[in-house]
């Protein structure tokens, strides 16, 4: 028979599924088919052979009917069979086309739902249409498939409608992919020099790590949609299956780019790029087609959606073979795909045997279920295979194997579950029996899959027969050294580690004996000799250790003998672990890189649906920074694997994995912090899972970068010095591809680009070079490696930059210059690096030191001609030489006389002054331009200054005496240096434009060549009287003006506040100021009106600087904007700090200063290097680089001798201004400037720098009112001032004094609107409203839902599973916890943090509340549901509280300053704080182990993490066998993470553990000496010899007294180190156990005759343990705090306790044998007791347990006993009496303290009854104490007038045990009973009857018959028969007993009984008769349990079974005669009872 095979796969599934009743002779194999496996016969027939062909004949006729039908029923209405069925009628215009489809009618639940339904998009069959006018168009026809929405299909939930976005979304983003991969990216043509090699070879590998990583998340994304998918629908996690997909979609989109520069990149020998693009092509076709079949409204097949999944892995598999990827060979994968089709193949037996169970179930149900577990099992085979063809490709990837490992998992729950269906189905044990084999043969072909994915997992084969050993060896040896203090812990470990050692030995050994080579043979042998003879000092060393374990000697030899094993193996194997470290740092290196790269594809496609600006900005900040490492990641990879033994390839992985951990671990936190606000579900999950990847990932990395440095020894600098050659090497090439005109530039670089790259790359080579000095000559190693790495890395980027610029520029000359200049950088830079290598030899060498220095300044010759070299740069030099020149016209020592009238020299110096005051604006302007103008800027500023100084020396001839010359050619020196700095400083910004302070450098330059042109104006005019304050206002404000420009930097040091309280102030001087420039206008006084222009000027430049340092604030406060981060020093404070004491010190050193300006000029000097110096000791606290915190040390110890020696030499030219002095402080000054200058250098390495903020576009618009004022305030100022002058000359124009006020009311509403606009503009003051607007909004909904949950109508979120909903909210509170501190930080003093900390925090409440509200909807319980909107909404309510008082700060400092109180106290009050206060910075100095036990509890947290994450998962799914295991290794992991913890507090804090020990040891001598207590009051104690107590009274003594002095220490250890605490208190312990003893023995030798006195005895030592013990823990409670703690006092009380025991106890002892004394003594001890006793009772401690009422009334009997004692013995005064009043006074006290105190502390008891119980408590404990102390006062004198008051004090104790008991009868409340009334105790013993026999019941029914050999039934059933019975006859008395409690209930409510009778013995009998029937029927059915039992399992006969059962008839019927005794016949209660009578009876005697 042939058949086509679709038809034959239709069948079979047929077959197997459907009809397994009608063809139970038919056996088919089920098998995975896809339709590659039936080979030859995929497009055409198959033949099969079989008996029941004319029955599949039929069977096919049957399916040929129904096809036919279901094709006919397509042209016609309706459908045969189904005439009731509903038409679905659509009418589509506009043609009017009319749609009728059958809609199948179907019973089903009612669902809640949305009726809208989605849009139908539907695109034209042909692209845009033509219209046509005046023609009728053509006729069209259109099929439709699938895009119709058909109302028969149920409407899409939420969370499908949330798939079926993604899906279009990505649908979308696969298209335009592909249609990007139809061509390759155009690259600009490539040189062949080196480093376009170098180039194009790591664009190449990029590329393909890049498309590598992201086909492994296609492929895991694909396989994670197969298994997502398997399920019911309805249990489908759609938030899970859109992460899958966007992964997928987001993946593929960055791909295309990757394979479009990759095959513009490839060469011939790898493939061509049209091969490429076509692979990548397929591959999204593929997924295109997966994305189709995944759609929720799809109705294909699954096996469309395998079939596409499929495509997917072979589409992978192909383009990683194209690019040359394929690290997974082809043998591993065909493995791969035979074992998963091996577990198909078991998989399907398993459905046969299945399909044998379905056919013999009786049970419809069970047969459904066995057929449904089946199939669910041939599903998820196919799916594992499917998943197995997916990522095959991609196996080394790690998320790939977890995919597969899901896969497997699920088809192990398959199995589980088809096993257990065919359990329940049948009984047939041959069946069942089959289908477990069948089970285990797919167990076991799964776990041979699974075994093959994790062998490729541990990436391939060991590398050596070590590994295991070594591995062990090493983890088990920090394992030893973490445990210090613990030496049992220390010597389990070292048992471990020598077991490893062991076998390491004997592998090395059998090599040696193996190995051929003798040479390599004596290598091995002598390696394990060494190994070995280390294993044995450690192994002797554990001995000492294990024999001493207190002792740390011991211990410290351990450790070093574990150090020395390691070393030794280290040199033993060292290859094999190098080379293993090596490759797990390549593998986690490339992990890490592919996790990274992810995370970047996941961040870009969150970018659309974030709504939190700022933290999208700071995450794509982060990505940003991480792209730039990835590259280097990937290069230091290829290259370790390139060449596996190179150091210096290893050493380059290791310092990119190292640079790669710092940006990875901020793009963690900021996708983490982004995460919450991301809209899109699926997006947000996706960015989580990538965060929680590249987390991981960075943890691997940063462990195994670690290790690998360890490993591979220092060998940074020789690595630094080979990159530095290599790169000479490569510009030695770049220049000779540019002598041939072939250096081409590579594509991204511009001449700009690389200009500013060479410029601010330059700084970062000088200070590195600087901090490689710093650390050669402090002769450290390590950090001299890290600083020649640096540097070689900078020379890297600086070499890229110089080609990029030589490749770029048109002049080859210039680029000829720019090559050689940075070769000779290079060469300098290695010759450096070298001496720095040698310096480390001798790190004190002068020579060498010398050497260093000379090699570093021909390197920053060298820099400067590199960066001179720039465009532009010449001509700014060309300027500066220029100026030079013109300047030595001033070093002549005559002037020629002028030879022009003063007006016209002073006209041209007039003119010329302008000029070049106009050039220096245009020099400033020049920089933010091109390097052109820069370069005219320059040469016009230096022929303007020519001609200004000609100018100037012109007016210098005017001058008429020698002075006067002298003054004007200092002023032109001034000018001259100012002009220089100016050059400089744009020539400095122009170079790197983004150096800190650098624009505000060069606009302060350009100030001082004002103020200079100003001075010299001023000195040399001569015009009229206020004309030059004019003029030198006005070319004041017009340098200012540029500050307003574009305030992107921080103008000054002034805070938000400080710049309102500035423009104040100013705008304050300034009215008054121009009020008298109108007013001396007026009258005349043009001298006063000049001193006002000035005043105006410099008020006006006050108000300027604020303004702009107001606008900068309120810029960068804006959310929109990026918040700068602040650096370990601020390198524009330094700036600014070199910049006013250079200009101080050329004010020092000006001839004509005067003294006062000298002493300004001091104090700026000491002010500034007072900063500096500070900042240096901020800066050195801060780093851990040793090497930065001794130079910042270093330097400000210079920097502070510097002015040390300057100020000297201050002091003297104050004294006497002569030229020597002067001399002498110019020279001084030289030291201070050099020293000032390198600590600038230094700070500004990129290491400390802080990064900048960028202002927004939305900053900006916010800054506009204040410039906008400000401006108009600087224009209008100087209009007036011109007016102002013009008044001057002529104050009698009218028109002129008119403009005056016009001008003078502009700039009187320009300032107002000023401070109008800086007030509004506060920073964060609006987003503090937007946010408190947004929390309120959030409450309010908050609010809502839990109206909603109240009424039970809270909507429950169906697109999106409960255990997201969970993970979104743990992120979110996360993220608002981490920002709590940073907002209170800024509301307190950072006002340009305010807005952006408090906008980041608004946003993350609206997702919290979508997720708790979402959490609460699917919870089930209502209390629960609501909490946790509760909590919500507290959380909401505090924020919005502290957004308020966050607002009210507004980051204001001041607001928290106050007026500083007056100190108070003496010196020496102060001197015993400081004292005290340092004493408890040592203590606790000595006890700061923190870091490791906080890195250990850190670790125990995360494993404590993965503990409960995975007891979950098995939660879940109890039968997976892998969780259970994976739940093992966790729980294993945190038992050793919680010794290691323990054993690291254990060694912090010695102390306090010793105190805990000795305690536990107090506690137990405690209980012994109870237990002692016990048998002396029975008489048992005896002593074992005839001794005396005077054998050890002595004994006694002494070691009382050694117990007084173990106190002392302890008490002293309070306050010392733990070790001495530790000491003293194992002493104390020792020396109490043996005072205990020998107090014991002494007791027992008075003999048992004498008890009394043997507890007063024993009684006397347990109160000093009881003393000791509370002394322990008062001692480990004060243990390291100060003297005025209370812990302190509690200290001391518990030591005076501690001394009056131990004295009472030595009294005792000598009292002891003294007849006369021993009861006084016995009774002095007893009172000190109860004191002591009643000091704990009316404590505020809560008492650990509660007692009932009943308890303390029945305590309160003892006191009675003890009273009438007292009384008797107060009577009698004989000894013997005292001493038993003395020991019952005691017990029954104390037992009535407790029982009061636990009674009262009970729950149910007011605080009211409370009080009473406590007061009344002491009062009767009081009253006690009073009749002891009397009665002791007879004793001492017995008079009869003493013993008459006795009465009286029993009278006082009686009053207050009554009033006591009352107060218990109140907490009982109405229901108290008296405990000691028998109808009580009846019922009491009814009750406990009846649990009794419960409980024996309960012991029945667990109870089996014993086995026995196969005998005949009737036995069997007998003994069953026995125990049914024993159970009936249990439950039945129980019953009665009950029924007996009842009845006695209603005797008492009925008052035949009474619940408090008068008298007891009225009622006495007949409870005493219930009692004992109550306890008989106990008794007896506990017998009756016992004998059944017996009789069961063979130990007893028959007839004590009988005996037993009688035994409980008659037991039961006494107890009935004792209840009917008072009992009403008719009374309901009764009637129960007999009749329970009777059952019991009858069952008793059946």
């Amino acid at each position: 028979m042939c058949f086509p095979i679709s038809l034959i796969l239709v069948i079979l599934i047929h077959l197997m599924f459907i009809y397994l009743n009608s063809f139970p002779r038919v056996n088919c194999l089920l098998y995975l088919f896809s339709p590659q496996d039936f080979g030859e016969y995929q497009e055409s027939y198959y033949s099969v052979q079989t008996t029941e062909g004319e029955q599949i004949s039929q069977l096919i006729a049957g399916y040929i009917d129904i096809i036919l039908k279901k094709k006919q029923s397509k042209d016609r209405f309706g459908l045969e069979g189904d005439e009731e069925s509903t038409m679905l009628e659509e009418s589509v215009s506009p043609k009017k086309s009319t749609i009728l489809q059958q809609q199948f009618n179907r019973t089903g639940k009612v669902e809640h739902g949305s009726v809208a339904l989605p849009a139908v998009m539907r695109s034209g069959s042909s692209g845009p249409e033509t219209f046509n006018i005046g023609s009728m168009p053509s006729p069209q026809q259109q099929v439709m498939i699938g895009q119709m929405h058909r109302g028969h299909m149920p409407p899409l939930t939420s969370a499908q409608q949330a798939l079926m976005g993604t899906i279009n979304t990505s649908m979308h983003a696969v298209q335009q992919a592909q249609s990007d991969l139809n061509e390759v990216d155009n690259l600009p043509p490539l040189g062949q020099d080196m480093a376009s090699r170098v180039w194009v070879q790591n664009k190449v590998d990029e590329s393909k790590h890049e498309i590598h990583s992201q086909v492994d998340a296609i492929t895991a994304g694909t396989a994670s949609v197969v298994n997502l998918t398997a399920g019911d629908p309805v249990d489908t996690d759609y938030t899970a299956v859109g992460c899958a997909i966007t992964t997928i979609s987001s993946n593929l989109t960055e791909m295309s780019k990757g394979v479009k520069l990759l095959a513009a990149l490839m060469d011939d020998e790898v493939g061509s790029g049209e091969d490429l693009l076509k692979a990548a092509r397929t591959l999204a076709g593929a997924v295109s087609d997966l994305l189709k079949a995944v759609q929720p409204t799809s109705e294909e097949p699954r096996q469309t959606v395998l079939t596409a999944a499929g495509s997917i892995g072979q589409a992978s598999g192909e383009l990683l073979r194209q690019i040359g990827e394929n690290e997974t060979d082809e043998r591993f994968q065909d493995v791969l795909m035979s074992l998963a089709k091996a577990v198909a193949n078991a998989a399907a037996m398993l459905v046969l045997k299945a399909k044998n169970v379905a056919q013999v179930a009786e049970d419809m149900v069970l047969q459904n279920r066995v057929i449904a577990a089946a199939t669910q099992c041939a599903l998820s085979t196919s799916q594992l295979v499917a998943c197995a063809k997916v990522v095959s490709p991609t196996i080394s990837s790690p998320v790939c194997q977890e995919q597969l490992i899901e896969a497997g998992k699920l088809v192990d729950r398959s199995v589980e579950n088809c096993v257990r269906a065919c359990q329940a189905a049948t009984d047939d044990s041959e069946l069942l029996k089959q289908v477990s084999a069948a089970a285990s043969v797919v167990s076991q072909a799964l776990n041979d899959l699974l075994q093959h994915v994790r062998q490729f997992a541990s990436r391939g084969e060991p590398i050596g027969r070590y590994d295991q050993a070594t591995d062990t060896i090493m983890c088990v040896t920090e394992s030893i050294f973490s445990s210090m203090g613990d030496a049992g812990e220390m010597v389990r470990q070292a048992r471990v580690l020598a077991q490893a050692t062991s076998d390491l030995v004997n592998a090395m050994r059998s090599d040696a004996e193996a190995e051929i080579d003798m040479d390599n043979s004596k290598k091995l042998l002598a390696a394990a000799k060494l190994l070995a003879d280390s294993t044995a000092r450690m192994v002797e060393a554990a001995k000492g250790a294990a024999a001493n374990p207190e002792n740390e000697d011991q211990q410290q030899r351990l450790r070093e003998a574990a150090e020395g094993l390691r070393v030794a193996t280290n040199a033993a194997a060292q290859n094999a672990i190098k080379k293993k470290i090596v490759n797990r740092l390549e593998f986690a290196a490339k992990q890490a890189a592919a996790a990274a790269t992810q995370t970047i594809a996941a961040s870009q496609n969150a970018a659309v649906s974030n709504k939190n600006t700022v933290a999208h900005q700071q995450l794509v900040q982060s990505c940003k920074n991480v792209a730039d490492h990835i590259p280097q990641l990937v290069q230091g990879v290829r290259g370790s694997q390139a060449q596996a033994e190179d150091l210096s390839a290893q050493l380059a992985l290791i310092n990119s994995s190292q640079n790669f951990l710092q940006p990875g671990s901020k793009m963690v936190a900021s996708a983490k912090a982004a995460v919450p606000t991301v809209s899109d579900q699926a997006a947000a999950m996706q960015l989580s899972q990538c965060a929680k990847n590249l987390a991981t990932s960075l943890a691997e990395l940063r462990t195994a970068s670690q290790k690998a440095h360890e490993a591979c020894g220092p060998m940074e600098i020789d690595s630094a010095l080979n990159t530095v050659q290599t790169l000479r090497n490569e510009l030695q090439d770049a220049k000779m591809a540019a002598v041939d005109g072939q250096l081409k530039p590579l594509p991204g670089e511009t001449l700009e680009k690389c200009a500013q790259d060479l410029g601010s790359t330059s700084k970062a080579v000088g200070s590195s070079m600087a901090q490689l000095l710093t650390c050669a000559a402090q002769g450290n190693e390590h950090y001299t490696g890290v600083a020649a790495r640096e540097t070689a890395q900078a020379l890297k980027t600086l070499a890229q930059a110089a080609r990029g610029v030589s490749a770029s520029t048109t002049d080859p000359m210039a680029a000829h210059a720019m090559l050689d200049s940075a070769r000779d950088v290079m060469e300098g830079s290695a010759m450096l690096i070298q001496e720095a290598k040698q310096a480390l030899v001798a790190p004190g060498d002068a020579e060498s030191q010398q050497r260093l220095a000379q090699v570093a300044k021909a390197v920053s010759h060298s820099l400067n001609n590199c960066v001179n070299c720039l465009p532009g740069q010449k001509d700014v030099d060309v300027a500066l030489k220029s100026i030079g020149e013109s300047s030595k016209k001033l070093l002549v020592d005559s002037l020629p006389p002028s030879s022009k009238s003063f007006q016209e020299a002073q006209s041209e110096l007039n003119q010329a002054a302008a000029d070049l005051n106009q050039s220096a604006g245009e020099v400033v302007h020049a920089t933010r331009g091109q390097s052109g103008e820069l370069a005219a800027a320059s040469g016009k500023f230096s022929d303007d200054f020519d001609e200004f100084l000609d100018a100037g020396i012109e007016m210098a001839g005017q001058a008429q005496t020698k002075e006067d010359q002298i003054q004007v050619i200092g002023n032109l020196k001034n000018i001259s240096m100012a002009s220089s700095k100016l050059l400089l400083a744009a020539k400095s910004l122009s170079v790197d434009p983004g150096a800190p302070n650098a624009k505000n450098l060069l606009a302060a330059a350009a100030r001082a060549v004002t103020e200079s042109i100003n001075q010299l104006i001023t000195l040399c005019t001569q015009q009229a009287p206020g004309q030059k304050e004019c003029d030198n206002a006005l070319r004041e404000l017009e340098t200012v003006k540029g500050m307003l420009d574009n305030p992107n930097e921080p103008v000054s040091d002034l805070s938000y506040f400080d710049c309102i309280e500035g423009v104040m102030e100013n705008s304050k001087v300034l009215g008054e100021s121009m009020a008298g420039i109108s007013q001396n206008a007026k009258t005349g006084d043009l001298l006063v009106f000049g001193e006002c222009v000035g005043v105006a000027s410099k008020a006006l430049c006050g108000l300027t600087e604020a303004a702009a340092q107001a606008a900068y604030l309120v810029g960068i406060s804006d959310p929109n904007s990026q918040a700068g981060h602040q650096g370990l020093v601020d390198p524009i404070q330094f700036a600014r700090a070199n910049q006013a004491i250079q200009m101080a010190c050329q004010n020092l050193v000006d001839p004509a200063s005067s003294p006062s300006q000298v002493l300004s000029a001091a104090t700026i000097v000491a002010k500034h290097t007072s900063a500096l110096c500070n900042a240096c000791r901020i800066a050195s606290s801060k780093t851990a680089n040793p090497v930065a915190k001794r130079h910042f040390v270093q330097s400000a110890k210079e920097v502070a001798n510097s002015t040390a020696n300057l100020v000297k030499t201050i002091k003297a030219l104050d004294g006497d201004f002569s030229d020597d002095n002067r001399n002498k402080c110019r020279i001084a000054t030289a030291p201070l400037i050099e020293a000032v200058e390198n600590l600038t250098a230094f700070a500004s390495n990129p290491e400390f720098v802080s990064i900048p903020a960028q202002i927004s576009m939305e900053g900006s618009r916010a800054q506009e009112p204040i410039l906008i004022s400000a401006k108009t305030m600087l224009e209008s100022s100087a209009l007036l001032i011109k007016t102002a002058r013009s008044l001057a000359i002529n104050p009698k124009d009218p028109p002129t004094w008119s403009v005056l006020a016009g001008h003078s009311h502009t700039v009187s509403d320009s300032i107002k609107s000023l401070i109008t606009s800086i007030r509004d503009k506060a920073p964060g003051q609006r987003e503090c409203d937007y946010s408190i607007d947004g929390i309120n909004r959030c409450i309010r909904d908050i609010e809502q839902a839990s109206l909603a949950a109240v009424s039970q109508n809270l909507a429950t979120r169906d697109d999106i599973s409960v255990e997201a909903l969970q993970e979104q909210l743990t992120s979110v509170v996360q993220e608002i916890g981490h920002l709590i501190d940073p907002i209170a930080t800024a509301a307190r003093g950072e006002a340009a943090q305010l807005g952006h900390k408090v906008t980041q925090l608004a946003s993350y409440f609206e997702p919290l509340i979508l997720a708790a509200v979402g959490v609460a909807s699917k919870m089930l319980d209502h209390q629960q549901q609501m909490t946790v909107l509760d909590q919500t909404k507290t959380l909401a309510e505090s924020a919005l509280q502290m957004l308020y008082a966050a607002k009210e700060g507004g980051g204001n400092p001041k607001l928290d300053e106050g007026t500083p109180p007056d100190p108070k106290g003496t010196f020496v009050d102060y001197q015993t704080t400081v004292v005290k206060y340092s004493k408890a910075i040592a203590v606790t100095a000595q006890e700061m182990i923190g870091f490791q036990i906080r890195t250990r509890v850190q670790d125990l947290g995360h494993g404590c993490i993965f503990l409960v994450q995975k007891a979950g998962a098995l939660q879940i799914c109890p039968t997976d066998s892998y969780t259970k295991r994976e739940l093992i290794e966790c729980a294993r992991a945190v038992t050793e993470k919680v010794s290691l913890v323990l054993s690291a507090l254990q060694a912090g804090n010695k102390g306090t553990q010793a105190c805990i020990t000795a305690a536990s040891a107090v506690s137990g001598i405690i209980a012994d000496l109870d237990t002692t207590i016990m048998f002396a009051t029975a008489g048992t104690l005896n002593a074992e010899n005839n001794e005396s107590f005077a054998d050890h009274r002595e004994n006694i003594l002494k070691t009382a007294k050694a117990l007084v002095e173990d106190t002392k220490l302890l008490v002293s250890g309070a306050a010392s180190s733990q070790d001495k605490l530790a000491q003293a208190a194992q002493s104390s312990a020792a020396t109490i156990t043996q005072l205990a003893e020998v107090v014991k023995l002494g007791a027992a030798s008075l003999g048992s005759d004498d008890p009394e006195t043997q507890v007063v005895l024993i009684n006397a030592i347990k109160d000093v343990a009881k003393a000791l013990s509370d002394l322990i823990g008062a001692t480990k409670g004060a243990a390291s705090k100060p003297a005025d703690d209370p812990s302190m006092y509690q200290l001391k009380g518990a030591a005076k306790v501690m001394v009056t025991n131990v004295t009472s106890l030595l009294k005792t002892v000598k009292a002891v044998e003294d007849e006369a004394t021993r009861g006084t003594r016995a009774l002095e001890a007893t009172i000190e007791c109860i004191k002591q006793e009643l000091t704990v009772f009316q404590s505020k401690e809560i008492p650990e347990k509660t007692s009932s009422p009943e308890e303390s009334i029945r305590m309160t009997k003892g006191i009675t006993m003890a009273t009438a004692k007292a009384v008797a013995a107060g009577n009698s005064c004989r000894q013997e009496d005292v001493i038993a009043t003395a020991n019952l006074s005691r017990k029954a006290v104390a037992d009535m303290l407790t029982a009061c105190k636990q009674a009262s502390y009970h729950p149910d008891v007011s605080e009211d009854v409370r009080a009473r119980a406590l007061q009344f408590g002491t009062e009767c404990t009081l009253g006690y104490l009073d009749l002891l102390e009397h009665v002791l006062l007879i004793l001492q004198k017995p008079t009869p007038e003493l013993k008459h008051p006795l009465a009286a004090f029993s009278k006082r104790v009686a009053g207050a045990v009554t009033e006591l008991i009352q107060t218990a009868e109140a907490m009982k409340g109405t229901e108290w009973v008296d405990p000691e009334d028998p109808t009580v105790i009846a019922e009491t013993e009814l009750l406990g009857a009846a649990a009794s026999i419960e409980a024996a019941a309960k012991k029945l029914e667990q109870l089996k018959p014993r086995a026995k050999p196969k005998q005949a039934d009737e036995t069997l059933d007998f003994e069953e028969q026995i125990l049914e019975a024993a159970k009936s006859i249990a439950a039945a008395t129980s019953a009665l007993v009950k029924s007996a409690s009842a009845a006695q209930r209603e005797l008492v409510a009925q008052g035949k009984v009474g619940a408090i009778p008068a008298n007891a013995a009225d009622d006495g009998q007949w409870s005493q008769g219930l009692i004992s029937a109550a306890r008989m029927v106990a008794a007896a059915t506990s017998n009756l349990c016992e004998a059944a039992n017996a009789s069961v399992q063979g130990h007893a006969s028959e007839e004590k079974l009988i005996s037993s059962a009688k035994q409980v008839a008659a037991s039961t019927a006494q107890l009935l005669v004792a209840c009917k005794v008072k009992a009403d016949q008719d009374s309901e209660a009764m009637r129960r009872l007999q009749v329970t009578a009777f059952i019991n009876n009858v069952k008793i005697h059946l």
